[in-house]
């Protein structure tokens, strides 16, 4: 009895050491991908903001020397299609130069089986653009529908910080930030860029440049 003992002890903590050692390779896998997944989200955030913000601005800029709304919503538009196109072809050759760098490294160690693996440009790309715009229709859908230039403008203002504050928000919870700083931080940050647009046109404006 005293010889069979010891070496049943000894198997325990062998079976305990494997167990532990197998469980935590799981959570360092679950690690990656969650953070792998975070990573993307974060990108499409700040994708969004930059839609949103360029956008807005750009619309209270000609809306400080242009009254009419249709001048107000074609200025949108075309920042929403030309700013998209930018974030698509930027994205594009960014990520297509990370790729080309890590697929070189692959083949030089001589293992490229894991080349599925690497960052693909063109989802890139399109997540990018779709990303920014959605953020640049916010502040479209707000003065779409609104005559009054007044109104308008208040409207634009109302629906981008509110927008801003849910994007600052999302990007706290992704960057794992604090909720309220961030938000506020993004939110006067977007009433800074609007408000200097504005005032700066109007300036332009007023000396006739």
């Amino acid at each position: 009895m005293a010889d069979i003992q010891p070496s049943h002890i000894e198997e325990n903590p062998s079976k305990i050491t494997n167990f532990d050692v197998e469980q935590q390779t799981d959570q360092v896998v679950e690690v990656f991908d969650y953070a792998k997944r975070a990573q993307w989200l974060r990108a499409a955030v700040l994708g969004a903001n930059d839609g949103l913000l360029s956008t807005a601005s750009l619309m209270m800029g000609v809306g400080a020397v242009r009254k009419d709304s249709k001048t107000m919503i074609l200025t949108g538009i075309a920042g929403l299609v030309a700013g998209a196109c930018s974030m698509a072809i930027g994205e594009f050759v960014s990520v297509y130069a990370q790729y080309d760098i890590e697929f070189s490294q692959m083949k030089r160690e001589g293992n490229t089986d894991h080349k599925e693996n690497l960052p693909n440009p063109y989802y890139a790309a399109l997540a990018s653009s779709l990303a920014f715009a959605v953020g640049a229709a916010v502040p479209l859908l707000g003065a779409a529908f609104i005559i009054d230039y007044k109104v308008r403008l208040g409207v634009v203002v109302a629906v981008v910080s509110l927008a801003l504050i849910v994007f600052g928000g999302l990007g706290a919870v992704l960057g794992k930030a604090p909720f309220f700083k961030s938000s506020l931080r993004v939110l006067i940050g977007g009433w800074l860029a609007m408000a200097v647009t504005f005032g700066l046109t109007k300036l332009v404006d007023h000396f006739g440049v």
